[in-house]
């Protein structure tokens, strides 16, 4: 069967057993109608009208919506064959025909008056059955913290992006807490399971347990109202839902309830030792296996309903016990049979990374064994990492098993201006076009969200385009035009040297995870090499700062100024580091105390001043967030320091450091700055007495000072200070004509 026809196969299949549907017509056209006005505003709304029709995707069975309308005097017409196409239909008026651009650091929604009408009536149907969206990880990363108001704001986006498969993951403790309290444990060993809420991702995987815990009581409550409401607001859109199910990860103490059960402690993970890692993994030949399985997924379904897809990852980041194809096998049937036990059309989402990070253990036999477990169309595979290192090239497919192709992007919801657009324009095509293809859709999967969002633009509408965009210099240039609200040649101009240097990553080596030296703890051996020119990106924040005059008054001009600022200063702290480097193993005093000088006491600090004039960069923002969360100052506290720990230890040793590090106002001035002067300070030590430079001395040193960032309490600004173009243009005539004449 030719690779059109299998992935329309597979896709009719999927369609059929998750129900097609969540929910009727009138109530999605509603969820439409409702979020245009949130948008909007109730009084640009009323020119739209929104309806819902199944009929108009009775020939593809695939989302399909239709423009029409508009002009002098006529409402614009927005039909869908659900409400996610409606919405998507929507967005595409608005792009296309307004002109305006939504994002996660604000929207550009100046309306053009009379709204211009669609000359032709415009139909247009995905190619895809699912359009996904998250990773387990973002739920970490990005949405640990959000009440309803920013969950809200995030669902609508999804849906103005076409998304109709996510992740809904809160409020699962909960439900493990009344199945383990059913299955004899006590309180008090639950507690000590659990971990804190800036780690619950990995807790859900089995790579941890115990560590920055326990949940408090008010955490399930909490989260349980959230889930309630996420669940009816993204299937008042008609999106699907995937709801989490039985892995095999136990805990420890369900021993002393059942001594005679056979569970594997499973190797160490990130670090970190047995105390906190070390899962245990129940076998899958044993009978409370499908017992524990079935009392999770019914206790969920009771409480939250279920649109019969459900997330599971057994072995993520960790080797399984055996390489055994008849284990592996065995594990991923029992998980499998565990869910269909309740819901006889379950669909499994499995993540796809294992399979990409540990490649020499899931050799063909090993991915085989899990793929052929679980009968054809009922394991739906996420290729995470697709748009640099795709699975399914090298298993035939995913061996007939549907998958998505996913762009992951980003990792620890890192700052720094990081794409591989070219990869990511074309990959969905190939996918859709290769040898007997079983791809049934687009997604993005970042560990991390907030960042790069002409990223997640261009990937948002792949998932409804047939080919790749043709020229993707003319459609960055539309971006920016969009983005601002006007179109500037400067502006622009930045946005292509940008996109033929930061976002033009290529190759196995791409990863969207920050090791500059400005957020790594200092040593000789850092890493500088870059893919692209530093001098684009010079350039780029050159033109930026020449557009100020017309676009200063732009909200999200003024985000991308801090944000090419930020990685201006990025690549200088690289270049001062060099000259660090070089003046100390040349035994030069006075170039090392120069350069070292500038950029642990002139450029960091002023790096913090321009990052701390805009909301979106501010780590008062960020740890107000946590403790909002909290309903008593003990329970703030505790939410904080868990916020401040992912954010540098990541572990009470430094285990996965800096792993998420962010470029925050207040975390720059005391953490990463006050690091570099240790460092600049111990290598004039180190020439001024003549003794070598001890890297493992400094760390502990070094570990001090991010231990006690850690364990601080002060609190810092949640407003933006300062005028961002005021103290860009400052640095930038400070360090700009030192670089041009090669003289920093």
């Amino acid at each position: 069967m030719e690779a059109v026809a299998v992935a329309a196969a597979l896709g009719f299949l999927l369609l059929t057993a998750a129900g097609g549907s969540t929910g009727d017509e009138a109530r999605e056209a509603a969820a439409v109608r409702e979020l245009l006005a949130r948008l909007l505003g109730p009084g640009p709304a009323a020119a739209f009208s929104v309806s819902v029709e199944r009929a108009l995707a009775a020939e593809s069975g695939l989302d399909t919506y239709r423009l029409s309308g508009g002009g002098v005097g006529a409402r614009v017409q927005v039909l869908g064959s659900t409400g996610v196409a409606a919405a998507a239909g929507l967005h595409r008026y608005l792009r296309d025909f307004c002109g305006c651009h939504v994002a996660w650091s604000g929207s550009q929604l100046r309306l053009p008056q009379p709204l211009p009408a669609v000359p032709e009536e415009l139909t247009e149907a995905t190619p895809n059955r699912y359009r996904y969206y998250q990773n387990v990880c973002t739920q970490s990363y990005s949405f640990v913290w959000w009440d309803w108001a920013r969950w809200e704001q995030e669902i609508d986006w999804m849906a103005l992006n076409g998304i109709n498969l996510a992740l809904a993951w809160s409020g699962q403790e909960a439900i493990w807490q009344r199945v383990y309290l059913a299955l004899g444990l006590t309180q008090t060993e639950i507690d000590e399971y659990f971990t804190g809420p800036a780690f619950l991702a990995w807790g859900r995987m089995g790579n941890l347990h115990t560590w920055s815990g326990p949940l408090p009581p008010s955490w399930h409550l909490k989260q349980l109202y959230l889930q309630h409401r996420i669940l009816y607001r993204m299937r008042s859109f008609g999106m699907i839902a995937v709801l989490p199910a039985f892995a095999g990860h136990v805990p420890k103490a369900l021993t002393r309830v059942f001594p005679q059960i056979s569970i594997t402690q499973m190797g160490s993970w990130g670090h970190f030792n047995c105390s906190y890692s070390c899962a245990f993994l129940l076998a899958p030949e044993d009978p409370l296996f499908p017992i524990v399985g079935s009392l999770f997924l019914r206790e969920l379904t009771k409480e939250f309903g279920t649109d019969h897809i459900y997330g599971a990852d057994t072995f993520n980041e960790m080797q399984p016990p055996s390489s055994e194809p008849s284990y592996l096998a065995a594990a991923t049937a029992t998980v499998y049979q565990a869910m269909t036990a309740v819901d006889p059309d379950a669909i499994w989402l499995l993540q796809g990374w294992l399979f990409q990070h540990q490649p020499e253990f899931w050799g063909p036999a090993q991915v085989g064994a899990v793929l052929g477990a679980v009968p054809h169309g009922r394991l739906l595979i996420l290729d995470l990492f697709a748009e640099s290192q795709p699975v399914y090239v090298r298993t035939a497919s995913f061996q007939g098993q549907p998958f998505i192709w996913c762009m992951l992007h980003n990792f620890g919801g890192n700052h720094g201006l990081f794409g591989a657009l070219e990869s990511v324009n074309r990959g969905p095509t190939a996918a859709r076009l290769f040898p007997n293809s079983t791809m049934v859709g687009t997604g993005m999967a970042p560990e991390g969200i907030g960042q790069n969002e002409v990223v997640y633009a261009l990937m948002a509408e792949l998932g409804w385009r047939k080919d790749p965009v043709a020229d993707l210099g003319a459609w960055v240039t539309g971006f920016a035009a969009r983005r601002y609200g006007v179109s500037h040649g400067d502006a622009e101009a930045a946005w292509r040297l940008l996109l033929r240097s930061v976002y033009n990553c290529s190759g196995e080596g791409c990863r969207g995870h920050n090791r500059s030296p400005l957020v790594r703890r200092p040593s000789l051996q850092m890493v500088t090499a870059v893919w692209y020119n530093r001098s684009d990106v010079l350039e780029a924040w050159r033109l930026l700062l020449t557009a100020t005059p017309t676009l200063a008054t732009s909200p999200a001009f003024c985000y991308d100024l801090v944000d090419v600022t930020r990685q201006a200063v990025q690549e200088l702290v690289s270049l001062y580091y060099e000259e660090v480097r070089t003046a100390y193993l040349n035994k030069e005093l006075v170039p090392l105390m120069r350069a070292g000088g500038v950029l642990a006491y002139e450029l960091l600090p002023a790096l913090d001043k321009v990052l701390a004039s805009d909301s979106h960069f501010l780590l008062g923002s960020w740890l107000e967030q946590a403790r909002v969360a909290a309903v008593s100052e003990t329970e703030a506290r505790f939410y904080e320091q868990n916020s401040r720990y992912q954010l540098t230890l990541w572990g009470p040793e430094g285990n996965i450091l800096d792993y998420a590090n962010k470029q925050l106002a207040g975390l720059v001035e005391d953490y990463y700055a006050p690091r570099w002067r240790l460092f600049m300070e111990t290598l004039v030590e180190s020439l001024v007495q003549g003794v070598p430079f001890q890297q493992h001395q400094f760390d502990k040193n070094a570990f001090q000072l991010e231990q006690t960032f850690v364990l601080s309490t002060r609190r810092y600004p949640s407003q933006p200070q300062g005028d961002t173009v005021d103290l860009a243009k400052k640095l930038f005539l400070k360090y700009y004509p030192r670089w041009v004449a090669g003289a920093l």
